[in-house]
């Protein structure tokens, strides 16, 4: 493993080990995680309780093109499965704009800003409760370090 994937398992492995979070609040977020560190953007987990009886919680994002899709979801797959979450299945992984990985109790959604839009099941949930996701979840790059390159070594 490289440094990347062993700071992503440890970090999943933590959230679902965090003993604050109950099932399956620990598994949406860890995905929530993932999704953000991976950056997808506009995520929301969504507590479907009251509005269905497949899942207790679905986990929205958004990626920019079908490639990142495809990577962030083979990365979900892969580490809920090292975390003993097996995939009932999924749906979308070649060149949709939608990708679904259905967990059981936790169905993540993956969309391209246009199909987000489209099917609109931010709307269509828009009465349900939400979980906070935290900012630290969302990928941020290292700030800058000043560049060591100076005008005065040069002659």
């Amino acid at each position: 493993m490289n440094q990347n994937s062993d700071f992503v398992s440890k970090n999943v492995k933590d959230i679902i080990e965090d003993k604050s979070l109950s099932y399956p609040q620990n598994m949406a977020l860890a995905c929530a995680w993932l999704m953000g560190n991976m950056k997808g953007v506009n995520l929301k987990v969504i507590d479907m309780q009251g509005a269905s009886s497949l899942n207790d919680l679905s986990v929205l994002g958004s990626v920019t093109n079908i490639v990142q899709g495809q990577s962030l979801a083979g990365t979900i797959i892969r580490q809920m499965k090292l975390n003993g979450y097996l995939p009932k299945g999924s749906e979308g992984m070649n060149n949709a704009d939608w990708i679904l990985i259905d967990l059981g109790d936790v169905i993540i959604h993956i969309f391209l800003e246009h199909a987000r839009s489209l099917y609109d099941l931010d709307g269509l949930w828009a009465e349900s409760p939400t979980l906070p996701i935290p900012d630290e979840y969302y990928f941020s790059a290292p700030p800058e370090a000043e560049s060591s390159d100076s005008e005065s070594d040069y002659f």
